[in-house]
């Protein structure tokens, strides 16, 4: 096997898995393949492709999640997500991302054992506390390029069904997504190169997603909590340990 067969293969398997997770749980999927795609690609290759492969994933769940769709969920989150972006960068400049991102993962730890070991009851906080959560997003998002975790614990405090939960998730995403790659394509980020490994990549992609809805839908309200939990407590130990090896 030459050595662009082995990369194709290996990329093949690392968008496979991300679709299969971002299927399941609505999230993680740069979590999973970043890490692995910078073991054999240039890492300006890798952060590009995996901002297309994300932005993909979740067009690809919002068009199977639609009619669950409301966008008078994403808009508050969005909305605060503007304003904590300057914040986040300014935090970037003037204090220690290491101590950052291991509060950050040490928040993420201590709330996933606390509703895996308690069971938070999902009673549902005010909207408008979408706000805040889509501020703190936003500040993470402009210090450590990990906007996700606030807007997921948000919409797990919410009374929403499963299907609520992972598609409002991908509204925000899609947002945040498309700001993302327009700025790596306007800064020529994007090349040549990165479109190809993305169209290889795509039916890995989809194959991926397809299978992960396929188990998600086989998962009661419960369950995909819990899967949410389990998640977010993994997002927090891999946070705690870039923060400590950095």
């Amino acid at each position: 096997m030459t050595a662009e067969m082995t990369t194709y293969a290996l990329l093949l398997a690392v968008t496979f898995l991300a679709g299969f997770i971002q299927g399941l749980s609505g999230f993680g999927s740069v979590l999973l393949s970043l890490p692995l795609l910078i073991l054999f690609l240039d890492v300006r290759t890798a952060i590009p492709l995996v901002a297309l492969v994300a932005l993909a994933l979740t067009i690809q769940l919002l068009i199977q999640l639609r009619q669950h769709l409301e966008w008078r969920r994403v808009y508050p989150l969005l909305a605060g997500t503007v304003f904590g972006v300057p914040v986040g960068v300014f935090l970037l400049k003037h204090l220690d991302t290491a101590l950052i991102q291991f509060v950050l993962g040490a928040v993420l730890i201590g709330y996933a054992l606390y509703g895996l070991i308690f069971r938070i009851p999902p009673q549902g906080i005010r909207e408008r506390w979408a706000y805040l959560y889509g501020f703190l997003a936003g500040c993470l998002g402009g210090a450590l390029s990990a906007s996700g975790p606030p807007v997921i614990i948000y919409t797990s405090l919410q009374p929403w069904t499963k299907d609520q939960i992972k598609v409002t998730l991908q509204g925000y995403f899609l947002a945040s997504g498309l700001i993302v790659v327009f700025v790596q394509a306007a800064n020529g980020l994007t090349t040549g190169t990165v479109i190809k490994l993305f169209v290889l990549s795509l039916p890995a992609v989809v194959v991926g997603t397809l299978v992960g809805s396929h188990f998600y839908g086989m998962v009661r309200e419960e369950g995909y909590r819990r899967i949410v939990l389990i998640f977010l407590g993994c997002l927090g130990l891999f946070t705690v340990y870039r923060a400590l090896d950095g």
